[in-house]
């Protein structure tokens, strides 16, 4: 990945607040990142699937879920970058956190979501 694909895929707010969230969580659902986005299950998929076409975030299902995590095979200077960027920011994703922390039956990763 190179720095301008990597700032492209980042430059709307939705997907950088769902990738930061992800890379705080190790893997979130797309019903977590509804609930902490406070958006839409159509607009927050749509963003994830820029995601993982950028190749920054991988998914898996799990029955009818889906999950997304960051790619391990992003260059090392990806995840510092990620990570910089969190610590730095952590008060732009305090709402975020705030709605997923008070989300009522939080999928558990062995069984099905919501």
């Amino acid at each position: 990945m190179t720095p301008l694909a990597l700032f492209k895929c980042l430059s709307d707010e939705t997907r950088a607040r769902a990738a930061l969230l992800v890379v705080q969580e190790g893997e979130l659902c797309v019903c977590e990142l509804v609930c902490a986005l406070d958006d839409s299950q159509p607009k927050v998929s749509r963003h994830l699937a820029q995601l993982r076409a950028c190749g920054l975030l991988l998914d898996r299902r799990q029955g009818q879920w889906v999950y997304y995590k960051l790619n391990p095979d992003l260059a090392p200077w990806v995840h510092d970058v990620l990570m910089t960027t969190l610590e730095a920011n952590s008060e732009w994703l305090e709402q975020d956190r705030a709605r997923l922390g008070q989300m009522g039956d939080r999928p558990v990763r062995a069984a099905a979501c919501c």
